[in-house]
């Protein structure tokens, strides 16, 4: 049977008309209208994004950090189109090698890197992750609580709003679940004890550390035994604004995580695949997870995969038996084919070196713009995961509408630092909305670094003139 050639596009399928269609028919419950005007994309190619007009946008989030290794990679687009024309769909219930050959890369790497044997489950996306990982953690510590960290986000299905810090993911549904402890984060710049970080000597650990003293703090009984069965953590915090600790702090929650019997659950949905420098984020840190969860960048955001990985004893067939949980696109033949390209990709080549590398210069470039400007408050990173705080001119005060000014001058497409009309890509987190996190694709050169900074300043002077 001849294929159908696509159908053309109707004559009346302007920008304007779309934009008309999409007021009326597309729901406003994601976050699109969060932008001051909506721009429409039409083709992205590496580091860049293009509007319906052809102006170019470099973009320095990428996805929320799931195109990792570059938009329209030909390698990874390669290894789509090759399973389209041979095993482009089945029913998760069957077997197809790419599953189990990735499966088994992930498993192997983990072993690697943190020297603990476990086994893969895979889901669709990061939030459906999670709930999976809920349930691995209460099959073992049988507890339907869990700590989570203030500024923490691990997604806004029901369980998984649960454990997310904002209460406006749970505000109009309610509770279906137990939700968090929400535990203070490490976060040097505003630390919420008004300590500082070269003389607290970890004030935050230690105040976690004291909710374990006796049974009146809620949390332990007469005996020590935790009314709480696992700590949803991000090694760098994603939406709340990139946030690195410092280095000693997870090593010491770990230790009293152990001490009773918390399981740690370690969120790479954003931070994995090298874009912290490390496989997985938590390595920096030098801590053993025992379970993680990832997704986005696996597939480079094509077809979306999640999983999680959990200790053998944890997800063993004997306690995590067929039927457990299931999801009908989770292992899908897409997906996986394009996952197990992705871990190829990184096998062979030196991404640590690399991502290292050019977050070093990125982050120097960004903090010798900060000097210029006192507005640019806190900039840090780790790799090519970097932060810039915008503040008042006092350096600390938050400062939203300049974030929000600078952003939406971006995204309008006017910059002309770089040697013509073009737009910047930027992301808004944080606890106040006024950091950009920063994550460019690990194959961004210093010359394109050198040009974000060139449009970045530019964005940074028109919002402040607009705002001062």
């Amino acid at each position: 049977m001849k294929p159908s050639a696509p159908a053309k596009p109707a004559e009346n399928e302007t920008t304007e008309n779309l934009l008309e269609l999409e007021a009326k028919y597309c729901s406003w419950g994601d976050t699109v209208h969060y932008a001051k005007e909506l721009t429409m994309f039409s083709r992205s190619e590496g580091t860049y994004l293009y509007d319906d007009k052809g102006t170019q946008y470099l973009d320095l989030q990428m996805w929320y950090s799931a195109v990792n290794f570059g938009y329209g990679n030909p390698r990874l687009n390669a290894a789509l189109k090759q399973q389209m024309d041979t095993l482009p769909q089945l029913a998760c219930q069957y077997l197809h090698k790419e599953k189990i050959l990735l499966a088994t890369k992930l498993a192997r790497k983990v072993e690697s890197v943190f020297g603990e044997k476990g086994r893969i489950h895979f889901n669709v996306g990061g939030a459906s992750a999670i709930e999976d990982a809920w349930k691995v953690a209460r099959i073992k510590t049988k507890k339907n609580l869990a700590f989570a960290f203030m500024g923490g986000y691990h997604g806004r299905t029901l369980g998984a709003s649960a454990i997310t810090s904002s209460y406006r993911y749970r505000e109009k549904f309610g509770h279906f679940g137990d939700r968090a402890n929400f535990i203070p984060y490490p976060y040097c710049f505003r630390c919420p004890y008004n300590m500082k970080r070269e003389s607290c000597d970890m004030y935050c650990l230690k105040q976690f550390e004291r909710l374990f003293e006796t049974e009146y703090y809620g949390v332990v009984n007469k005996t020590g035994n935790a009314e709480f069965g696992a700590f949803f953590i991000e090694a760098v915090q994603g939406t709340g604004g990139y946030v690195v600790p410092p280095a000693q702090y997870f090593p010491g929650l770990k230790k009293i995580l152990d001490q009773h019997g918390i399981l740690l659950v370690d969120d790479e949905i954003q931070m994995g695949f090298y874009r912290t420098g490390k496989f997985f984020a938590l390595e920096n840190f030098g801590v053993k997870p025992d379970v993680i969860v990832f997704g986005k960048a696996l597939t480079n955001g094509m077809n979306p995969i999640s999983a999680i990985w959990a200790r053998e004893d944890l997800i063993s067939p004997a306690v995590f038996p067929p039927g457990t949980t299931h999801s009908t696109f989770s292992s899908n033949t897409l997906g996986t084919a394009v996952a197990l390209e992705t871990v190829n990709l990184m096998e062979e080549e030196d991404f640590e070196t690399r991502v290292m590398q050019r977050g070093a210069y990125f982050l120097g470039r960004l903090k010798e713009l900060a000097k210029k400007y006192p507005q640019m408050g806190d900039v840090d990173g780790l790799g090519l995961a970097l932060r810039i705080e915008m503040c008042q001119r006092d350096g600390y005060t938050p400062n939203r509408e300049l974030t929000d000014v600078i952003m939406n001058i971006g995204l309008s497409g006017t910059l002309t630092a770089g040697g013509g009309k073009m737009g910047l890509i930027l992301d808004v987190g944080g606890y106040y909305k006024n950091v950009f996190t920063i994550a460019p694709s690990l194959y961004i050169t210093e010359k394109e670094i050198d040009t974000a900074i060139e449009l970045f300043e530019e964005a940074l002077k028109r919002g402040i003139a607009e705002t001062e």
